[in-house]
């Protein structure tokens, strides 16, 4: 019987008794009539800004490339009072199509309302962006800290984007050289590249925030890197729980991880898109929002994930009451 090939194990140790930095992407609930709950939704950044987790709202997870103008400036002003001085995270989304040039005054004007709010920007990339070459590329990326400051990058893997590129090695090590980026959230759902970005990183800034967005290997964490999740939106305390085992080298880290890895590998399965009907499920049976409804022409699950949703949310629930 001939030897499967397999990749080399992870070259990095394990990080043991590290403080996690978690970025938690916030589901834009709807009412039964579709239009936004914004009880549901004051109260979702609330709680995960009560379980010291960073909000980041207008990303994937809340509907950034359907969401109009105005509900996007309305999540902004709302997260601004809430959070009244502390950090949160909005994505700076563009839409634009194949071959359609850099549109900065988009970029400028998304980042120009996160700013006047009070928010760090995450560079959603574009088409625009992505088809140039690594010097234009580079050259957007630093006029936008010239503009704006410190901001968190993030690359994506085209399963998720038709506009999105995962970055080769070079560029990233300039890339993450950029005195105003502070992070960038990875989507490429590779481990190995994952290692590889947090072996760059140690050795070139080892201030740089690597932030996993892998939610079907949350474990990342043990390694190194921080997350910017969409998972961590269906149970913000259970996250912050699983990381402060980690930070005291409380054993419990590795069952709670497996529990909410079993919930991200359940509602990140195709269409993956559908995961944001399954956090209002989730979110509904604890009865945190006002319907599970997902956005208008966004892919749906069926009705009967709610109960496999309604036993993962039971059997979470225990680690919080035995504490």
């Amino acid at each position: 019987m001939s030897e499967l090939p397999c990749a080399t194990i992870a070259p990095l140790p394990l990080r043991l008794r590290r403080k996690i930095l978690g970025m938690s992407a916030i589901l834009l609930p709807l009412n039964h009539d579709e239009s936004v709950d914004w009880v549901g939704f004051r109260n979702h950044v609330l709680r995960t800004l009560n379980a010291d987790l960073v909000p980041a709202v207008n990303m994937d997870t809340g509907y950034a490339h359907l969401i109009s103008e105005s509900v996007r400036k309305e999540v902004l002003r709302i997260t601004a009072e809430i959070c009244d001085g502390r950090m949160y995270v909005a994505g700076a989304f563009v839409s634009d199509r194949p071959g359609d040039a850099l549109d900065w005054n988009g970029y400028r004007e998304a980042l120009d309302a996160i700013q006047f709010h009070g928010g760090t920007p995450v560079i959603f990339q574009s088409f625009g962006l992505t088809e140039m070459n690594s010097e234009g590329m580079m050259r957007a990326y630093e006029n936008i800290g010239h503009h704006i400051g410190s901001f968190i990058g993030f690359e994506l893997g085209r399963m998720f984007a038709p506009f999105g590129r995962i970055y080769d090695e070079e560029f990233y090590e300039q890339w993450i050289q950029i005195p105003q980026c502070i992070g960038a959230k990875h989507s490429s759902l590779s481990r190995q590249m994952e290692w590889d970005r947090l072996s760059i990183r140690d050795r070139v800034r080892p201030e740089f925030r690597v932030l996993t967005g892998n939610d079907l290997a949350i474990d990342m964490v043990m390694y190194g890197s921080d997350y910017l999740l969409g998972l961590s939106t269906f149970d913000p305390n259970s996250f912050s729980l699983r990381d402060r085992y980690w930070e005291s080298g409380d054993a419990r880290f590795f069952e709670l991880n497996d529990w909410l890895q079993y919930l991200g590998m359940f509602v990140f399965r195709q269409p993956v898109p559908a995961y944001k009907h399954n956090a209002a499920q989730y979110l509904h049976i604890k009865n945190q929002i006002a319907s599970n409804r997902t956005y208008p022409n966004s892919a749906t699950r069926p009705e009967n994930d709610i109960e496999v949703l309604r036993i993962i949310a039971q059997h979470l629930d225990t680690y919080h009451s035995n504490q």
